[in-house]
């Protein structure tokens, strides 16, 4: 695509300057990363509008004001090790590779895990992918100083909060009442967790033992 980079700087100051976004560590990635790669072809034209896009099935890549939204309220510096559950188009894993030391990604379907690791291979991006529940975290390579999960779950994932370093930040979609949704932001302060609640989003649901883990709590109670 011709011209992208003038289309990425001017997505940057139209949709997230103008907005809350002022982490210019977050800016600064999200101006060099090629979005219009993430999306399918037909649909590159329109990569940079400040709307979700289709990528297949129910599965969308996020706008770009919500990735900038997420990845900001992570407060992500170059020293730090992130998990990223839901690699979905890569587009968000690239931004984080972008600030991040050492980001680990990992998606449950293997469609898009398959068409999202040539595209950050191709932009010589060095992360961790792996197929997998992402319910589960990635044990092995924890903790993590951030974790973005980028579905909405029914409750926050017990092994994720476990996985938490000291000082650490999760957010995570989580569903509410009335099928409405909020952005939680989960912190580690001294070994105790904190929880608040941010803004109103809409993600797809966050498939595997989630579902499986908040039905057999929901029957417990």
């Amino acid at each position: 695509m011709q011209n992208w980079k003038e289309k990425c700087s001017a997505m940057v100051d139209e949709q997230l300057t103008q907005r809350d976004i002022t982490d210019e560590r977050v800016l600064a990635a999200m101006r060099k990363v090629p979005r219009h790669r993430f999306v399918p072809l037909a649909l590159q034209d329109e990569a940079y509008e400040d709307r979700p896009l289709p990528l297949s099935d129910d599965q969308t890549i996020s706008q770009p004001y919500i990735i900038g939204k997420m990845i900001a309220l992570a407060e992500i510096d170059d020293a730090d090790k992130v998990l990223e559950v839901g690699t979905g188009s890569g587009y968000q894993t690239a931004v984080l590779a972008s600030i991040a030391k050492d980001v680990y990604s990992i998606e449950i379907r293997r469609d898009l895990l398959d068409r999202a690791a040539p595209v950050l291979d191709d932009l010589k991006l060095a992360v961790h992918l792996r197929l997998s529940d992402g319910y589960l975290g990635w044990p092995e390579a924890a903790p993590f100083d951030a974790i973005i999960v980028s579905a909405a779950a029914p409750s926050i994932p017990e092994p994720l909060i476990a996985q938490l370093a000291e000082g650490g930040r999760l957010i995570i979609p989580v569903d509410g009442r009335e099928h409405s949704q909020a952005l939680v932001i989960v912190t580690r302060d001294h070994g105790r967790i904190y929880k608040r609640t941010d803004m109103g989003v809409r993600f797809v649901p966050m498939v595997g033992r989630v579902r499986t883990s908040a039905h057999a709590k929901a029957e417990n109670n």
